[in-house]
């Protein structure tokens, strides 16, 4: 019974040194868990036509995954292509347990060709630890991938984010395709190092990065950086505001190394669509002070127009952190209202004042009464005397009405030829004073009660005399 279990124990180790001494060179495939690994298995000429297939262990029939006669199986694909001779077995969504020994065929007639395969299959994470990169939006930067010697020819590329398994199949460039867009490989093998350069960075391009080597036996082997871009304008930024009219001073930083490099300041909401202001404008002054490490832009005569974005730096190359960005304001200067003495205008209670947007103006000058006090007291005092006088007059006719009343018609008659004596008298003594302006006007009332204006001269005495004689006639006559 022993004896039988060694015989059959030595013809299963025969069939397997058989197939082993019919085999090839062996094969080396590698991968991470959740990801998939292809196994590239090549035969010689003649057997095209032939059956391929991918076993594993002692290639039994229950160890025999896929063939070629079928296209799909579970998680395996099996492809051949017959003009290179080489048969493609892919494996998909791999576990710790798919790792181990596998075996590709050729089945013919007799004893079928085998060629080993070594499967290894690591962990989906990496690594133990990431290195921190940082630049700005718009400069690029360059990332360098340090490898060992014996991966000097091996195929180099750099994936984004961190997963293993899909790094090389998403590959933003690789060593066989140096230029990929924004993206540049340059691969230094005498340093054992591969570079990657990124260009115009934007802020899109933060994040973990892999950098990778595959080598033709074992697991690739990887590197981690995180970059992180920041956002270009927000490295020096200063808020700054003048006065129209008025000068105003921007000072401007720069690194000691920059000494001798030309300074600029220009004017526009992006750096690289500015214009230069210190050319350009006379009223735009520089000056260099190396002791500070800075230099100031002095704005004579500041103007409204001059507010805005304002980029001042030493490198024509617009490094980060060798130039400042200002955003300038302008205030216009504060008005003294003027009060004219002769015009006053009182707004309506309510009523709401118009302000010029964007100056500052004082609040409106005080109400001064005495505009208006003065004439108006003249002209009451003036009306005062005017009424005062005509009442005189108006009751000193009144007196001599009423006598008149008392007297015949012949009384009254003779009383007439007096007055137009009087007036008589009146027109000797214009003529002897001689023309003079009329000041005022008094009411006189004849007999008959109608009012007549007559004119009253400043060259009389009074004017009262005259109207007393009236009376004194009328009385003596009476």
């Amino acid at each position: 019974m022993k004896m039988r279990k060694v015989q059959n124990l030595l013809f299963i180790l025969c069939i397997i040194l058989s197939c082993v001494t019919s085999a090839v060179a062996e094969i080396h495939a590698s991968g991470h868990e959740g990801g998939q690994v292809k196994v590239s298995c090549p035969y010689g000429e003649g057997y095209e036509s032939y059956e391929k297939y991918l076993c594993k262990n002692v290639c039994g029939n229950d160890d025999v995954l896929i063939k070629t006669t079928e296209a799909n199986k579970n998680k395996y694909s099996i492809h051949d292509d017959k003009q290179k001779r080489v048969f493609t077995a892919t494996i998909s969504d791999l576990s710790r347990t798919d790792a181990g020994k596998y075996w590709c065929g050729v089945t013919r007639n007799g004893k079928d060709i085998y060629t080993e395969v070594k499967l290894e299959v690591g962990q989906d994470s990496c690594c133990d630890g990431s290195t921190k990169v940082q630049s700005h939006e718009e400069s690029s930067v360059s990332i360098s991938c340090q490898y060992e010697s014996k991966h000097q020819n091996d195929l180099k590329y750099i994936c984004r984010g961190n997963q293993l398994s899909t790094c090389l199949e998403k590959a933003l460039i690789t060593s066989d395709n140096t230029q990929n867009g924004q993206f540049r490989l340059t691969d230094e093998k005498m340093l054992r190092k591969f570079t990657v350069t990124i260009t115009s960075l934007t802020q899109n391009n933060s994040g973990p990065y892999l950098c990778g080597v595959h080598g033709n036996t074992g697991l690739d082997v990887f590197s981690a950086f995180e970059l992180e871009v920041k956002e270009w304008c927000c490295v020096k930024s200063n808020k700054q505001s003048g006065i129209v009219g008025r000068p105003v001073t921007l000072q401007c930083p720069y690194p000691s190394q920059h000494r001798h490099n030309r300074k600029f300041l220009c004017k526009g909401d992006h750096r690289n669509n500015c214009t230069d202001m210190v050319t350009s404008q006379s009223r735009f002054k520089l000056q260099d002070d190396d002791s500070s490490g800075s230099f100031l832009v002095t704005i004579r005569e500041m103007k409204a127009g001059d507010a805005g974005t304002y980029w001042c730096g030493s490198d024509s190359q617009w490094s980060t952190g060798n130039y400042t960005k200002i955003q300038l304001s302008v205030v216009f200067p504060q008005q003294t209202s003027t009060v004219i003495s002769t015009i006053t205008v009182v707004e309506p209670v309510g009523s709401q004042s118009t302000h010029i947007p964007g100056k500052h103006i004082e609040d409106a000058a005080p109400f001064h009464p005495v505009v208006f006090i003065v004439p108006a007291v003249l002209l009451i005092l003036t009306f005062a005397l005017v009424m005062v006088f005509k009442y005189k007059c108006y009751k000193v006719r009144g007196a001599g009405a009423n006598v008149n009343r008392n007297k015949t018609k012949a009384a009254k008659t003779e009383e007439v030829e007096s007055v137009a004596d009087i007036y008589e008298n009146q027109d000797v003594a214009r003529s002897m004073q001689g023309s003079s302006k009329p000041q005022s006007a008094c009411q006189h009332y004849d007999d008959a009660g109608e009012t007549q204006q007559e004119p009253v001269y400043q060259n009389y005495t009074t004017t009262d005399d005259i109207y007393c004689n009236q009376v004194t006639i009328k009385a003596n006559r009476k």
